[in-house]
């Protein structure tokens, strides 16, 4: 077994039963079950969902993306090892203290796999929820060069890069292409503010006002839940980006909860408290990676520039990383997943294998 062999990189070709296109993100793949599958499910284990609710199996690869771009190494290593696993175990992690605590549920109801998700198909709400605690990275650039207004929230002047905040931040952007809501230029991931969520509720996929409310009150106590758990473990929760949805529970209710991941190092940063009180950064997020692209390639400025987008595609097809750099970016991701969850991460030998097996004996949903 070589090393690339551990690494699911390719996770939409698997035999799974659906009669809907695959749909590939730049890490998980969504298989959207049958009608038939989906209520043969809900009825055999018991979820907590309407009979007629549309169910996916979601698989998440090891592939690694930044810039806007996925990366791949030597040897045909087209991922990081141990990458999807980490991710995985960190968002189940999250989401069942969320749960256990009463904040809200999520949308997945099995894991078969660590590389698996059965979930509900939720209906989102159309915001990325960004929580930030400290300023750093683009808030910081946009600070830097004068600007305080951040999502319609007034900064303080004499803020030092990398400083704790003087309150927790929300500072929300648009999920997708959102048409016709006045002053919200109708692109992608641009900044709002909450006044343009509560008058324009709708738009954004809220069910009432009062839902504003609860996605602000459950994004503000599932942040400080994790920066709580991780100040035990000595470490610091930067920033973060939650998203929401809408489901429908087996009674009939309709409930708000937490969808996407939540808590990773894909989705947040993560300081390692001791090197901060030390007055440095060391990160435990996929901040590490962008880092070591900028000092590996000549040309940082390839990277950073978004007029220079055919050059960028250009490098990360070009261009195999060493294995030194994947390891590197592998060790990031499992240790902070082992500090989280107390368990180490799960390495498959054939995790491609493994998922088909698990999905035709448990789940009758390979042919």
């Amino acid at each position: 077994m070589s090393l690339a062999d551990t690494v699911l990189a390719v996770n939409d070709d698997l035999p799974i039963r659906t009669d809907s296109p695959v749909h590939s993100g730049k890490v998980r793949s969504v298989y959207w079950l049958t009608a038939q599958d989906s209520a043969r499910l809900i009825a055999e284990r018991g979820y907590d969902v309407a009979a007629d609710a549309p169910l996916a199996v979601m698989v998440i690869s090891d592939r690694i993306s930044a810039f806007e771009c996925i990366w791949q190494g030597e040897g045909g290593m087209a991922g990081v090892p141990g990458k999807g696993a980490a991710l995985n175990a960190i968002s189940n992690h999250w989401f069942e203290s969320f749960r256990q605590q009463g904040l809200a549920d999520s949308h997945i109801l099995e894991i078969p796999h660590p590389l698996v998700w059965v979930v509900q198909k939720a209906r989102p709400v159309m915001i990325e929820a960004i929580a930030r605690q400290y300023i750093t990275g683009s808030m910081w650039r946009a600070y830097d060069k004068g600007e305080r207004d951040f999502c319609g929230i007034q900064i303080p002047d004499g803020l030092q890069r990398d400083q704790k905040l003087p309150e927790l931040l929300i500072t929300p952007s648009t999920k997708g292409i959102l048409e016709g809501i006045p002053g919200v230029p109708a692109q992608d991931d641009v900044n709002i503010t909450r006044e343009d969520i509560v008058s324009n509720f709708e738009a954004f996929k809220f069910r009432s006002v009062a839902d504003v409310d609860l996605y602000e009150k459950l994004l503000r106590e599932g942040f400080d839940l994790i920066s709580a758990r991780l100040a035990e473990l000595d470490q610091i929760f930067v920033d973060t980006k939650f998203e929401f949805g809408y489901v429908t529970d087996k009674a009939g209710n309709e409930k708000l909860i937490y969808m996407d991941e939540v808590g990773t190092p894909d989705s947040s940063r993560i300081w390692d408290g001791a090197a901060y009180r030390e007055g440095r950064v060391v990160e435990n997020s996929k901040e590490v990676f962008r880092q070591l692209l900028l000092s590996h390639f000549p040309e940082p400025d390839i990277l950073l520039n978004k007029s220079r987008m055919d050059e960028r595609y250009a490098l990360a097809r070009d261009n195999a990383l060493p294995t030194e750099v994947l390891m590197q970016v592998s060790a990031t991701y499992t240790g902070i997943a082992e500090k989280i969850t107390g368990v180490p991460v799960p390495v498959s030998d054939n995790p491609k294998a493994e998922i088909i097996d698990i999905l035709r004996r448990e789940f009758s949903l390979v042919d």
